[in-house]
């Protein structure tokens, strides 16, 4: 199968059977090519459903995940999108298709990122280098916020740079079990649902402290 024929095969096992239901976001998984985001030992497997490790720590989450997260978010044109951890892009690039994209990553990783994002032909992301955890304050508020991967622990400060009636979508890992959490803001309160299960790699960094019990 070649790889075209691979990306229609994604979006017709893998996201429309799984309630994603966003137009703009099916076209632009079916535009975007995956295997310009993973290294070239595996690109043959850029359309399975599996996650891809792009770098230490950075993966490229199965569309099934990655499709009803975004999905969850409700993104409308024109809407600002904090892009967490995005590794080489992939994230980055289905979004900018959504709304205005701001791409944050820290140390290395932020080099791959601008390079995987000008490999594929992707312009108008704004990349900044930071602190995962601390988010990007001084590029907020924004109306969405999209992790690529799953945390045991969401910073508050991800919350607190939410735009009111903003969203954040992340896998939260709880007990060895990994659900999605949709987080609204409204009235300078946050709320949170879970509306479904999903298992993406966990991010390095945001496990919870050990505590010590007698």
């Amino acid at each position: 199968m070649d790889l075209e024929a691979a990306r229609t095969a994604m979006i017709d096992s893998q996201v429309r059977p799984n309630d994603v239901t966003d137009r703009r976001l099916i076209a632009a998984m079916t535009t975007v090519a995956r295997e310009a985001f993973v290294p070239a030992s595996r690109r043959a497997v850029a359309y399975a459903e599996l996650p891809i490790e792009t770098a230490p720590g950075r993966w490229l989450m199965p569309a099934r995940d990655f499709s009803k997260l975004v999905n969850a978010l409700q993104i409308r044109e024109g809407e600002r999108i904090l892009d967490i951890a995005p590794g080489t892009g992939y994230s980055s690039a289905i979004l900018s298709r959504l709304g205005n994209v701001v791409a944050l990553e820290e140390g290395d990783a932020t080099k791959a990122l601008g390079e995987g994002l000008a490999a594929a032909g992707v312009t108008g992301v704004d990349i900044v280098s930071g602190s995962l955890k601390a988010g990007a304050p001084g590029k907020g508020p924004f109306d969405a916020i999209f992790v690529n991967g799953a945390v045991e622990v969401v910073p508050q400060a991800w919350l607190d740079q939410l735009a009111d009636g903003g969203r954040l979508a992340v896998a939260v890992a709880e007990g060895g079990v990994r659900r999605a959490r949709l987080y609204t803001r409204a009235g300078g309160k946050t709320a949170w649902l879970t509306p479904f299960d999903a298992s993406p790699p966990t991010l390095p960094g945001f496990e919870k402290a050990a505590e010590f019990r007698l």
